[in-house]
This record gives C-alpha cells, sequence and structure tokens, in this order.
C-alpha cells in the first residue's frame, strides 16, 4: 500500500519513513504543501499523512484544496494543535482521522491500515482468496494454514492482487503499488517479483494469471 507523508520536520519525516516502511508500506515524502498537491493530483496513493504546520500553506488549506479537486484518498491529519475547534475543523473539512504529536509508530500504522482497509472497501483486515489468506495487520500469509514467507515487496504485489482477486490488475497499477520516486526499478523487476511469488503459492495457492499487454490476475482454485 502506497503512502504520501506530508511533513516538513526532516526528522520527523525519516523517522516516519523507516517504521511505516518497515511494517511494508510503500512511502513517498513531501515537505511542503504545493508539493503535496501536484503529488497527490498525480499519483495513486492510499493514503495522504499531512501535518498542519507546513512551511508554504496551511495543512488545512491543503486538504481543502484536495478535497476541491475531488481527490477523494483518505487523509490522516498530524497536529501539534491542542485546540478542539482546529481538530474538528479539519473533519470538517474532509480529513477522515486524526493524530496528535507526540505519537506512538504502532498507533500511527495501525491507524494507517484501517483508513486504508475502510478506503479500499475491505474493512476486514484479512484478505482471502481460496486457501490463501493475508492477514494485512500482522503481515502474515497462510496457504492451507502454513506460513508462506513473503519479502516486502513479494507482500506488495499479494496484497494488491489479493485485494482485486478475478480482475486484471495493470502492470503500471502494479509498479505504482510496489515501488516509490527514489526506487531504481529494472525494466523486468515486477516479473521478477510476480514470479517468486508463483513459486511459493504452487502447487495449492491461487493462480496468477499473465494477461499480455496488461497485467496480471488472481484466479481461486
Amino acid at each position: 500500500m502506497r503512502i504520501l507523508i506530508v511533513e516538513d520536520d526532516c526528522s520527523l519525516a525519516r523517522g516516519m519513513e523507516a517504521s511505516m516502511a518497515a511494517a511494508g508500506f510503500v512511502l513517498d515524502c513531501v515537505s511542503s504543501g504545493e508539493e503535496a498537491i501536484e503529488i497527490a493530483s498525480s499519483e495513486p496513493y492510499n493514503l495522504i499523512i499531512l501535518d498542519l504546520g507546513l512551511p508554504d500553506m496551511d495543512g488545512l488549506d491543503v486538504l481543502s484544496t484536495l478535497r476541491r479537486k475531488e481527490i477523494q484518498i483518505p487523509i490522516l491529519i498530524l497536529t501539534a494543535r491542542q485546540a478542539i475547534n482546529d481538530r474538528i475543523e479539519g473533519l470538517d473539512r474532509g480529513a477522515d482521522d486524526y493524530l496528535s504529536k507526540p505519537f506512538h509508530p504502532l498507533e500511527l500504522q495501525s491507524r494507517a491500515r484501517a483508513l486504508i482497509r475502510r478506503g479500499l472497501g475491505t474493512p476486514d483486515p484479512v484478505l482471502r482468496v481460496g486457501p490463501l489468506s493475508l492477514d494485512r495487520s500482522t503481515r502474515t500469509v497462510a496457504l492451507d494454514q502454513s506460513v508462506v514467507e513473503l519479502r516486502r515487496r513479494e507482500m506488495a504485489v499479494l496484497e494488491t492482487l489479493m485485494g482485486r482477486p478475478g480482475k486484471v490488475v495493470t502492470r503500471e497499477c502494479l509498479n505504482a503499488e510496489v515501488f516509490n520516486f527514489s526506487d531504481a526499478v529494472a525494466p523486468n523487476a515486477l516479473d521478477v517479483y510476480v514470479g517468486r511469488l508463483r513459486r511459493k503459492l504452487t502447487p495449492n495457492g491461487p493462480t496468477i494469471r499473465t494477461i499480455r499487454g496488461l497485467g496480471y490476475m488472481l484466479e481461486g482454485n
């Protein structure tokens, strides 16, 4: 799942990026409201984590601009402001949740997962396709009740495919979910991760079909 972090405190941004990446998220970070509006208008994020105290514009104005542009990505606002009116205004302008600074990284991860599930219309933390299950809270995969060990990007590919079983997921969509802007991506990188997944799901797991010229489809057994 891909997240945009909008935070001008470099130390805090690096800490969030490290902890969220360790939890399996793909992340991009920007430090200004203008950057956030530009990138969120063109990239398919699953969540935006938005600080209210930005250097170029108020985070609430960023929030309002995104909603006026009909960008419906779930938004979690971060705030050091203690006034209840600021938090209420953020929710009224279209935020989905807020978290007060300082916060624990595990709480941020939990709220992020919940908002992403809600945004995808899949509130159950466990995805299931045939005998295969993926628990998005614990980041564990099981096939016929046996744990399947996956690396981070393999997990990202599988989670995206399991969220759309029986439907074609384009290469562009998968690349956007698996890689961020700073990743040096080889032309066949996605095929490598899909190939690894196929081997780990054989012989009893769902089939990952290649749809030539389009992408991939996960089919349950």
